[in-house]
């Protein structure tokens, strides 16, 4: 499993100007199955996703195919993880 932290590297506004492309990149994905969370972080100063995907490869071609890497809008950190505990509601997903 595979948790995006993405950190903004330029002003709101130009954040603001590619969020539309970048949430239909997220409607996409979620349609795909690949992700199971997203949202800004609080303050906003980036976002988090975290992906249903298995291996870094499909990792690499998710984060390449948003509008916030290719606008260079955020910096992108991937936090790979074992999902060993986690609530019964979400056995399906995992």
């Amino acid at each position: 499993m595979y948790l995006l932290l993405l950190k903004y590297k330029v002003p709101i506004e130009q954040v603001e100007r590619v969020t539309p492309a970048h949430r239909e990149f997220l409607d996409k994905a979620y349609r795909s199955e690949k992700l199971l969370v997203s949202g800004p972080r609080v303050p906003r100063t980036g976002g988090v996703i975290l992906t249903r995907v298995k291996t870094r490869e499909e990792v690499d071609e998710l984060v390449q195919a948003d509008p916030f890497y290719t606008e260079k809008i955020a910096d992108y950190e991937v936090v790979e993880f074992q999902a060993l505990k986690f609530n019964a509601a979400l056995r399906h997903l995992l």
